[in-house]
């Protein structure tokens, strides 16, 4: 029987990063939402597809079969039985599917796709609404938030580390209003599911955050 745990919450609040280390502990699958969005943004442009014809995107949806793999402890991206990893990765690819993400059928199809990788193996996703909207059956969803404060300073850190100049104040300011924003969305709005466990993890480690939810995993399981 496979196993989907959904991992929401805002901005800054370590998702990816805990969602990645979850899985490679469990064993799961992690389903990165973004390299798939790549991947379609590649077969827009591979096929040469026009995001402006409703006609192309209809039939580059109907014909795109985009699946997550794991071998040898390397997350391989598989678009119509072809690993994509060393083509989604390059600026074309990245700005096509920043295009196609905003489209409805590419939205529509991408979570069909989603759902079906989360019914054959065990899964586990990160995003805004992969506990209300994608995966609504998951059989273990978190809400993980931490303060706009503790946020920002994460952020800063990890700019500063990179070498990046920033103002502290200014990125938090710019998570409260991506925050508001998310929130307030017309299309699946950022909200904790209601059977979500609510986790803060201001306070928390990396390495806590990661065994609290595998403890969460093993106690519902």
């Amino acid at each position: 029987m496979n196993y989907c745990i959904a991992i929401d919450g805002p901005a800054g609040a370590g998702k990816s990063t805990i969602a990645k280390l979850v899985a490679k502990k469990l064993e799961f699958i992690y389903v990165d939402t973004g390299a798939m969005y790549r991947a379609m943004g590649l077969y827009f442009t591979e096929n040469n597809f026009d995001v402006n014809n409703h006609e192309d995107i209809v039939k580059a949806c109907e014909t795109a079969d985009i699946t997550i793999e794991y071998k040898d402890g390397e997350q391989i991206v598989v678009l119509n039985g072809e690993n994509v990893n060393g083509k989604i990765r390059t600026e074309e690819a990245g700005k096509m599917a920043s295009a196609v993400a905003t489209i409805k059928e590419v939205r529509v199809k991408l979570v069909e796709l989603q759902r079906k990788l989360a019914s054959v193996q065990n899964v586990i996703m990160d995003g805004r609404d992969v506990g209300t909207q994608i995966l609504p059956n998951a059989n273990l969803k978190v809400y993980l938030t931490a303060s706009s404060a503790e946020r920002a300073k994460r952020r800063w850190k990890e700019n500063t580390e990179k070498g990046i100049v920033c103002d502290l104040a200014t990125i938090e300011a710019d998570i409260i209003a991506r925050d508001e924003q998310d929130m307030n969305r017309e299309i699946s709005p950022l909200r904790q599911a209601e059977d979500a466990i609510l986790l803060d993890s201001s306070f928390m480690t990396i390495d806590e955050v990661v065994e609290e939810i595998i403890r969460l995993y093993q106690q519902h399981k």
